[in-house]
């Protein structure tokens, strides 16, 4: 007689059939869905789609940063390229303002939701190799982004 086997809960892959992805400027590596900005508040809400085994430019968060993990595996790297943290499906987590980094998808991409809260509309500094700040992304340029969304 056969022994029972333990039921686990269904798995569910993440449907972006009906999101239109979109670049963030000349960014390489991702694309994003841009759900909501409020400028008053500097709070930017969306979702970004990572490239398989590839990593995005560094970049040092400058606000309150909710993550959540929705399809994949989202890897944070070291400056210098190494791996720092590997989160699986299903992880949320909130990061303070802090030190840079990059990060992208592992072997099946990775789909992350992102909630970023401003003390003032400085979101993000891109970085250079050497530290050197490039430019940074402020609550305006997810506006924007979102206008150029909606507009098709």
């Amino acid at each position: 007689m056969a022994t029972p086997v333990e039921s686990q809960p269904p798995s569910y892959r993440f449907d972006d059939r009906n999101m239109q992805w979109r670049a963030l400027g000349d960014f390489e590596h991702f694309e994003v869905f841009i759900f909501s900005v409020d400028e008053a508040k500097n709070i930017a809400d969306f979702i970004v789609k990572f490239e398989p085994n590839e990593r995005i430019f560094l970049h040092r968060h400058l606000a309150l940063t909710n993550t959540f993990v929705v399809d994949g595996e989202h890897i944070i790297y070291e400056a210098d390229g190494k791996v720092r943290e590997v989160r699986p499906v299903g992880r949320f987590t909130s990061s303070k303002p802090g030190d840079a980094h990059r990060e992208g998808g592992g072997a099946n991409g990775c789909v992350l939701q992102y909630s970023v809260r401003g003390e003032n509309d400085a979101l993000f500094d891109v970085l250079d190799d050497d530290f050197k700040v490039l430019a940074t992304l402020r609550t305006s340029d997810f506006k924007a982004a979102l206008d150029a969304q909606k507009q098709g």
